[in-house]
């Protein structure tokens, strides 16, 4: 069974702004050099007019990760990660993100909006992590969609400090 995971964010800056910033090769190659973690790698974009695909590599360390991971999948856990930006209509835009963690029968993705609120904009993600494991399958949801919500946070808030100075 997935699990769910929904997350929004508040920017204080029109649509326009977080959209450009989210459509920048240069906002991804510094966003994964402070929130990518050890050896995240860029390894495709694909910038169009006002649109963006990007494929990259993470790894969460071993260390960070509970014993009832390691113990079914061990060492670092590499993910390839993709995330999608359609081009701007109007105040919206839409997105897709997805993750494959490398040796392991799970995955993420889902769907993001961004859309105008009344102080600024507001991107909300909706999506689901799926660990086709018996037994412990569930568990791991639990734990991948706590980390997720960690990192999305922590790219939230980059994104903050990365409009504000557009």
């Amino acid at each position: 069974m997935a699990r769910r995971i929904d997350h929004s964010a508040h920017y204080p800056h029109p649509v326009s702004t977080v959209h450009t910033a989210l459509t920048d090769e240069r906002y991804w190659r510094a966003w994964l050099q402070e929130v990518g973690g050890p050896g995240a790698k860029l390894d495709e974009v694909t910038v169009g007019d006002g649109t963006i695909d990007v494929a990259m590599t993470q790894s969460i360390p071993a260390e960070h990760l509970p014993s009832m991971v390691t113990k079914i999948r061990p060492g670092d856990l590499i993910i390839t990660r993709t995330e999608s930006w359609h081009a701007l209509q109007g105040d919206h835009a839409e997105g897709t993100f997805s993750a494959l963690v490398d040796g392991t029968p799970g995955r993420l993705r889902g769907t993001m909006s961004l859309t105008a609120d009344a102080d600024g904009s507001l991107l909300v993600m909706e999506g689901e992590v799926e660990v086709k494991l018996p037994i412990f399958g569930g568990k791991i949801e639990s734990v991948i969609a706590e980390q997720v919500i960690e990192l999305i946070e922590a790219e939230n808030n980059f994104t903050a400090r990365w409009t504000a100075s557009i």
